[in-house]
């Protein structure tokens, strides 16, 4: 009890400062070792001297974060639900809620597989694969698709330890599924010959092993909530919350899916060659996006118990401080980008031209690090307040009405060289815009309780 009692203490009373770097740190290294997940497979896909099935690869992420996103829809609206339970002191209704999530996360693993297997040719031509990589993205796309309950488990349930607090533990699970794929990609790829299919499989194993070590904590009795067996029928109250959350936050996924493909296609007009810069490039790029994703992860849950214990005043104290944060460590992560750009695009690729466009690449895409951070920081918190119409809104003009058509632009007037900038240029807009509306929420709610 007393470290159930620490992780409330540490989202009740501690330094807002203090708070976010306890909570984020932690996470933030959990997503950086995470992102070896995606770099080990281009690594060692690289190191078989075939850059289409290094586009493959590419062509086949928007797949992953599909199932991410329905992860999320469940592993957001439950983790928003539970933070603000129990900063209101409903132990029971949190209990509900995790034992809620664990069923919808097997239900919607099951429906993403059949429907992906079914209409899986459908599916890598919208991805934009051509003839040169049809065949590679099938393989790799076929058994990611055939693991969803292993990728989406681990998701979901890392959320939902996140929630209450419980960092260190949501890091575990991370770390011990990308070891395994770190182990199982060489073995796979070159030992057993299975090539681009054997990256997949690892990937896959990987995710089932991180769902098995966040599963151990909960049956351990090691978390502060557990499922159980009573909870197993979810009551109507629930679920609305569950999918008045997590819907939107899936739909910015997919928003954000959408534009992802949408670039992949553009670049592909010029090479596929340049489809396979853009996506070393953006993966490197990954370690500062975690950064970001981390201190925003860790703040939610900060935020959501407040907002439930009607605390505003240390919402604006902690959002004040994230900003701050994040910005700060962002700027360090784009000086080493900007200087070392061509060395980290030479680990995975010994083509010229692909180094080449991927240093063009990573200078300029590397510009939205220190402005997306707020941007994030800002959408979870609304998610974690349970306003998930403000944080849909910020995805929704952030992707469909800046960054799509400043994309657009961009590539007709100035080609290759211009489309890579329109996302730097959209952050630097956004992050004004979103870090104001949530402050100016956050001090709207704390006249209506004062009133």
């Amino acid at each position: 009890m007393k470290n159930n009692d620490e992780r409330l203490a540490l989202l009740r009373d501690a330094p807002p400062a203090e708070a976010v770097i306890r909570l984020g740190v932690p996470l933030i290294l959990g997503l950086c070792i995470m992102v070896f997940y995606n770099l080990v497979d281009t690594y060692f896909i690289g190191l078989m001297k075939d850059d289409y099935q290094l586009a493959a690869v590419n062509f086949a992420y928007p797949v992953m974060m599909v199932s991410v996103a329905i992860s999320n829809m469940v592993g957001t609206g439950a983790a928003s639900l539970i933070a603000r339970s129990l900063g209101a002191g409903d132990q029971n209704k949190a209990d509900h809620t995790v034992t809620t999530a664990f069923l919808l996360t097997l239900v919607n693993s099951l429906l993403v597989t059949a429907a992906g297997l079914l209409l899986l040719p459908q599916i890598v031509r919208g991805l934009g694969a051509g003839d040169d990589t049809f065949a590679y993205t099938s393989q790799y796309v076929s058994i990611i698709l055939m693991g969803s309950i292993f990728t989406m488990g681990s998701y979901t349930l890392g959320a939902l330890l996140r929630s209450e607090g419980a960092v260190m533990k949501s890091v575990a699970g991370m770390i011990a599924g990308t070891l395994t794929n770190i182990v199982l990609d060489p073995l796979f790829i070159f030992h057993l010959g299975m090539r681009i299919r054997g990256a997949a499989v690892a990937t896959v194993l990987g995710n089932a092993v991180s769902l098995l070590v966040s599963l151990l904590f909960y049956l351990s009795g090691r978390t502060l909530l557990r499922p159980r067996l009573r909870y197993l029928r979810p009551t109507a109250e629930i679920l609305g919350e569950i999918f008045w959350v997590g819907v939107p936050a899936t739909l910015e996924t997919l928003l954000t899916s959408a534009a992802y493909i949408l670039n992949d296609r553009l670049a592909a007009h010029y090479s596929d060659l340049n489809v396979a810069a853009m996506g070393v490039a953006q993966k490197i790029l990954s370690f500062g996006s975690y950064v970001y994703q981390g201190f925003a992860a860790g703040t939610q849950p900060i935020m959501g118990y407040n907002y439930g214990a009607r605390n505003y005043a240390r919402m604006l104290r902690v959002l004040r401080a994230g900003v701050l944060i994040v910005s700060g460590t962002e700027g360090m992560v784009l000086l080493v980008c900007g200087v070392f750009a061509p060395q980290l695009i030479d680990i995975f690729s010994d083509n010229a031209v692909t180094i080449a466009t991927g240093t063009q690449v990573l200078r300029a895409i590397m510009w939205i690090l220190p402005f997306v951070g707020a941007i994030s920081m800002s959408r979870m918190s609304f998610q974690a307040m349970g306003k998930p119409q403000y944080a849909f809104g910020i995805t929704l003009v952030r992707q469909l009405f800046l960054y799509v058509p400043l994309l657009l632009i961009f590539d007709r007037v100035f080609g290759f060289s211009g489309m890579i900038w329109a996302q730097p240029v959209t952050e630097a807009i956004m992050m004004a815009a979103s870090v104001s509306l949530l402050a100016w929420v956050i001090r709207r709610e704390e006249k209506k309780g004062t009133a």
